[in-house]
């Protein structure tokens, strides 16, 4: 599709910065639902639909002002719970919405309380754990909330951590406490000594320099270690292990150059599985060869960056992802068992409609003789000489570019 100038039509910038259509999809963990963000008149809502598409999906939240980003199914197979503030106040209150009858009712205090998801698995269904800042507006004490009773008992009182560390019995193990110079102390918690001055005993620090590239992802099952991603005394983010008796880091999965951006575990296990290093274009490695066809037959699905949702119990179905730089994010589901992808949606419908331009990589050497990466992107349909350039900086220095579809340089 051309105009009378011979070129492809101009692009509205509704379309590349509006809303999108439908995202963030979500299976249930029994499988049987299906949830994402989409608008609902004007404003992005919850939606929740059967996941075989039996009937069509409809908003199970009601916001006409912000709207409702956040949102968790849950493991007793019977709520979601999702995060809604007031005018922008940025005072999350927490919302139970019962699957079964419709009804929502609010499950964290509402007035001057900021309410965060804190911890919920499939091995603590009935149970989950939730940050508020109900006595000290600076920081968040744990609490636990009885999904059956609605009763909510505070377990931790906050003393003075930036972030908590939960392991999968949700028992909270430990914390994160900023320091004045900008560096971390990772705390981990003596359960033996609760009360005592000896109940928080410093596990990691966690240099200024790599507070932005270091961090724990989650408790092994057995509770006895951490997965960690760490720059600590490395160019890029490792993925290591993190033996709690001994202190003992071993590495799981490096690259001299490019960061660990993100870990592909078994989610019932939580062994890691593959890892995803953050290149040029994202590169996927894998530790456990039993994923090997099935990343196969995803990345057949087309030319993008690959996500894999695996919040099924079964593990059976995945909730699929692929973003290219040059139209919509489409999103699959995917059955293991018979290979098949379903197309399910675009995020953003109407991009299909227009010619976009793919984001390209390139490295530069600069006089000094260091590699200088970056992204080019060109107007289709013009040859690639003598055009005018726009350069577009990224802050620093941790964070970076990345390829994709960038609305800006559309």
């Amino acid at each position: 599709m051309v105009n009378e100038t011979g070129l492809p039509p101009l692009i509205p910038r509704d379309v590349l910065f509006g809303n999108p259509d439908k995202v963030g999809p979500s299976l249930s963990p029994d499988g049987t639902k299906i949830a994402y963000i989409a608008p609902y008149e004007g404003v992005l809502n919850v939606w929740v639909g059967p996941a075989d598409g039996s009937a069509e999906a409809s908003p199970v939240t009601d916001d006409n002002d912000r709207g409702v980003r956040t949102y968790l199914f849950l493991h007793d197979d019977r709520h979601l719970v999702y995060a809604q503030d007031t005018a922008g106040d940025e005072d999350w209150r927490l919302y139970l919405h019962d699957l079964e009858s419709g009804a929502s009712e609010l499950l964290s205090p509402g007035e001057k309380v900021q309410a965060q998801i804190l911890g919920h698995n499939r091995w603590n269904p009935g149970t989950m754990l939730i940050g508020l800042n109900a006595d000290n507006p600076q920081l968040h004490d744990v609490y636990r909330v009885d999904l059956a009773s609605r009763e909510i008992v505070k377990e931790v009182e906050n003393p003075g951590f930036a972030a908590w560390l939960i392991d999968t019995d949700l028992v909270v193990r430990g914390g994160y406490q900023m320091q004045e110079n900008g560096s971390i102390t990772l705390l981990r918690r003596d359960l033996d000594a609760i009360g005592s001055d000896e109940e928080w005993l410093p596990l990691l620090e966690i240099p200024a320099d790599d507070a932005l590239g270091t961090g724990v992802l989650n408790f092994s099952r057995d509770g006895r270690s951490l997965l960690l991603l760490s720059s600590i005394g490395a160019n890029a983010s490792r993925l290591l292990r993190l033996d709690l008796a001994s202190g003992e880091q071993t590495e799981i999965a490096a690259d001299e150059q490019y960061d660990v951006a993100g870990v592909l575990q078994h989610p019932e296990t939580l062994e890691p599985q593959a890892v995803v290093f953050a290149k040029d274009r994202e590169e996927i490695v894998l530790l456990d060869q039993s994923l090997a066809v099935d990343l196969e037959r995803l990345e057949a699905l087309g030319d993008g960056e690959l996500a894999i949702g695996r919040s099924e119990r079964s593990d059976r179905r995945w909730l699929v992802s692929i973003a290219p730089s040059d139209g919509p994010v489409a999103y699959y589901t995917y059955d293991r068992g018979s290979g098949e992808a379903t197309f399910l949606f675009h995020h953003r419908e109407e991009l299909t409609s227009y010619e976009l331009a793919p984001m390209e990589p390139f490295v530069l050497t600069a006089r000094d003789g260091l590699e200088v990466h970056g992204y080019v992107t060109f107007p289709p349909g013009l040859p690639r000489t003598d055009l005018p350039t726009v350069l577009d900086v990224h802050g620093g220095p941790w964070a970076r570019d990345q390829w994709g579809y960038n609305p800006e340089a559309q």
